[in-house]
């Protein structure tokens, strides 16, 4: 039974196939307590033979295959990959290696290092970014932040890393690029220690952003996150008009 499920949702990510099994056989070369689920989240391109072939290889073991047979969000790929984790604690990282997979080791000795694990959540925290790209995350954050009453900085920052606890307490997760803020809100909500990893961030090899890579990918994240809070702000106002509703029946 592994201690530590990585969670790499892959879309058209064919040609980065290959350097995510090499670079993830290296970081755990000597390790048998993790385990890699990666979810072929409804590719259109030669992915399923890609994958096929490598995850023959005896050295990938430490991986296995979740087949999404059609596209429904990145959020999706990710909810369908934590619920076929083997381990007690989960975490999520981009599968265009951006950011360096001992990223999520080193995150996960961070969280081992706490009193009460299960009480904290470790993200990413990005740096060597360019001005444009910092300023936009910074604004994403603040905007959050005012709009939700939590903290929340780099909300798109990966990886994420909890206690399988906590995943399953959670509620109607959305599918799509919503669903790094609805985690951290949640984790926000609860009170939870919310721990921050440096990560590096370097220019992507393979393929297209799936997010915010390009102005228009931006624009279009901005619209979907700006959209989500205001549904998390009409659940909170059914929350709090039920819960008023029931004290004033109790009284």
């Amino acid at each position: 039974m592994p201690n530590l499920s990585i969670i790499l949702p892959c879309y058209n990510e064919s040609k980065n196939i290959p350097l995510i099994f090499q670079r993830f056989g290296e970081t755990l070369a000597g390790r048998n307590d993790v385990e890699v689920v990666m979810v072929n989240n409804g590719s259109t391109d030669d992915s399923k033979d890609v994958f096929e072939k490598y995850l023959l290889i005896p050295e990938n073991a430490f991986a296995k295959l979740v087949v999404v047979d059609v596209n429904r969000g990145y959020g999706y790929g990710i909810l369908m990959g934590l619920k076929a984790a083997s381990s007690k604690t989960l975490a999520w990282t981009h599968a265009d290696m951006q950011t360096d997979p001992n990223d999520v080791l080193l995150s996960y000795d961070l969280f081992q290092k706490q009193g009460n694990p299960d009480q904290c959540l470790v993200k990413g925290s990005r740096k060597g970014r360019n001005l444009v790209d910092a300023f936009f995350t910074w604004g994403m954050g603040a905007i959050s932040s005012f709009a939700l009453g939590v903290r929340l900085r780099d909300i798109n920052a990966q990886p994420k890393l909890f206690c399988r606890s906590f995943f399953e307490s959670l509620d109607d997760p959305p599918y799509d690029f919503s669903l790094d803020l609805y985690i951290l809100y949640k984790a926000a909500r609860r009170n939870m220690r919310i721990l921050e990893q440096p990560v590096h961030f370097v220019r992507r090899l393979y393929g297209e952003a799936k997010g915010g890579g390009t102005m228009k990918g931006k624009i279009k994240l901005i619209w979907r996150t700006w959209s989500y809070i205001f549904t998390l702000r009409r659940r909170i106002a059914s929350v709090n008009m039920n819960r008023k509703q029931k004290n004033d029946e109790g009284k």
